[in-house]
Parts: structure tokens; sequence; C-alpha cells
């Protein structure tokens, strides 16, 4: 018995360490992925928000985009492998939005307070 248990504990005990995703080097963790989608998300909002003709809000979006990896200190390479990373596990894609959500309706809820920190 004890030749049957020992084997299946070993087994359990290493697929669970193998079952942590850790995030791959060189592509963002999950915080720096929400503040920059935050920030995407609330940049968007304010371009469409803008009166002003589709193909100039383009380019105006191309320019803010650039601000917000400037701002991060991250490279759109970067952030764009670390999306296709995320992309492929549709759960923590999920959790990721979930929490841009939830930080936008914060900010909708409480406006001005990051002026105020």
């Amino acid at each position: 018995m004890k030749r049957i248990l020992l084997p299946f504990l070993i087994l359990i005990f290493a697929s669970s360490c193998l079952s942590k995703k850790k995030t791959p080097e060189g592509l963002l963790d999950e915080e720096q992925m929400v503040a920059i989608l935050l920030d995407i998300q609330l940049t968007e909002g304010i371009v469409s928000a803008l009166p002003i003709p589709y193909d100039s809000s383009t380019m105006v979006y191309g320019l803010l985009e650039k601000e917000i990896f400037l701002k991060h200190g991250v490279p759109d390479s970067v952030f764009t492998s670390s999306m296709k990373y995320y992309l492929e596990d549709a759960a923590m894609m999920e959790k990721i939005y979930a929490r841009v959500i939830d930080s936008l309706m914060v900010k909708e809820a409480n406006p001005g307070i990051e002026e105020r920190m």
C-alpha cells in the first residue's frame, strides 16, 4: 500500500506545482496589464468623445497610446506580446478585464480622486 501511495502523492504534488502558471520573463505581469489597459480604456473614451472626424481621432489615439506606454515605461511590442499571452488564457484575461472594469467604476463613482493623491 505504501508503494502505491507514495508515487501517487508525488504525482499530485508535482501536478499542483505545475498548474500554477507564472508569467514568463519579458512579459507584463497582471498588475501592469491592468494599469495599462485602464489607461487605454480611459484614452479611448476621451478620444471617442472628441468632436473630430474618425480619421483624425485615430491619429490622436495613436499619439495618446504612445504616451501611455511611455508613462508606464513599456515598449508597445512588450504590451502586444503580453496581450497575446494573456488572450491564450480566457480565465486570466477575464480576471484582468474584471479588474479594469472595477477600476473604471471606482473612477466614475469618485471623479477627481486621482488629482487629490
